[in-house]
């Protein structure tokens, strides 16, 4: 090869080196900006191991998820929801024991993550542990919003005008009408009280009321009485999660209005899920044994010879 045809050789070689490196770090340069752009689209996720950081996280964004629609064009959030982080045992922040597992605060107002209970009534707290089984354990439905965030979970079906919450645990189930319908009045109190849903834009807003007071907030025996209000909140953040948030208020019991709040996750595992045999019955051994060692069935916060303010 002549000298004249290396050098072009080389020229050309040299080229196709300039215009590859060229083309890759355009390349290079779009994927970091597409990387870029999503980042921005797809913000990292709320921590879902804590109430209140889940809660202070989403409530400080703006949630721009447009979740799927029923035929009424409401949000569809049929499905199966548990909440990760428990709660049942105790709603307060508690340490491991025999008995219970460690867990932060449901609670994300008052910031302390206490209720803010009445003396008297943190009081009667004491006296509950000592003296009554706890409501669950007897098979009594767990009421609002203890139903949420009771072990096994719960499903979620919609027609138009009702959105019906079907919990693994004893087979309850709250039925809640989104028609706009009228009360049926205070001199009814039942387990799971009286709710009635609407629809503020994508949020489904329950607010309940005529709860008979006899339910627990959890197994350290807080409790309510029949004046409890509790206003429940369900919104989408992504496609398998929702922002729970209950607020809950009873002049009887509590100094102020407090907030509870919590994740909510879409179980998938199962496709074709259905519920377990969780069968709880009246004079299961549970029950028995406490009755035995001289416990007794609570009677209810209106049946209490209590004083309070």
């Amino acid at each position: 090869m002549s000298d004249r045809s290396s050098h072009r050789g080389v020229a050309a070689v040299v080229l196709l080196a300039i215009v590859v490196g060229a083309w890759c770090a355009r390349v290079a340069d779009a994927a970091g900006q597409d990387g870029q752009v999503a980042a921005t689209q797809a913000p990292a996720r709320c921590p879902e191991t804590e109430a209140a950081l889940f809660h202070a996280c989403v409530t400080s964004r703006a949630h721009d998820y447009d979740p799927p629609r029923t035929a009424d064009g409401k949000p569809d959030m049929q499905g199966w929801w548990q909440s990760p982080l428990g709660g049942t045992q105790n709603i307060e922040e508690h340490g491991r024991t025999p008995a219970t597992q460690p867990g932060k605060s449901l609670i994300v107002d008052p910031s302390s993550g206490l209720v803010p209970y009445q003396p008297w009534a943190s009081a009667q707290i004491t006296e509950n542990i000592k003296t009554y089984v706890e409501p669950n354990a007897a098979c009594f439905p767990s009421g609002s919003p203890r139903s949420i965030y009771t072990p096994g979970g719960f499903q979620i079906r919609q027609s138009p005008g009702y959105v019906v919450l079907l919990f693994d645990r004893a087979h309850n189930y709250r039925i809640i009408p989104t028609d706009g319908r009228p009360r049926i009045g205070a001199d009814i109190t039942l387990w799971q009280g009286e709710p009635r849903g609407r629809w503020e834009g994508d949020v489904l807003i329950v607010d309940i009321v005529n709860q008979n007071g006899r339910s627990w907030l959890d197994q350290q025996g807080r409790f309510s009485t029949g004046a409890l209000h509790v206003v429940e909140r369900f919104a989408y953040i992504d496609e398998d999660t929702m922002h729970f948030e209950a607020s809950i208020e009873d002049p009887n019991v509590y100094t102020r209005p407090w907030t509870m709040a919590f994740p909510l996750k879409r179980d998938k595992r199962k496709p074709r899920y259905e519920f377990i045999e969780d069968a709880c019955f009246e004079g299961d051994e549970t029950t028995e044994m406490l009755l035995k060692l001289g416990y007794r069935i609570y009677p209810g916060s209106a049946r209490l010879n209590v004083g309070h303010n």
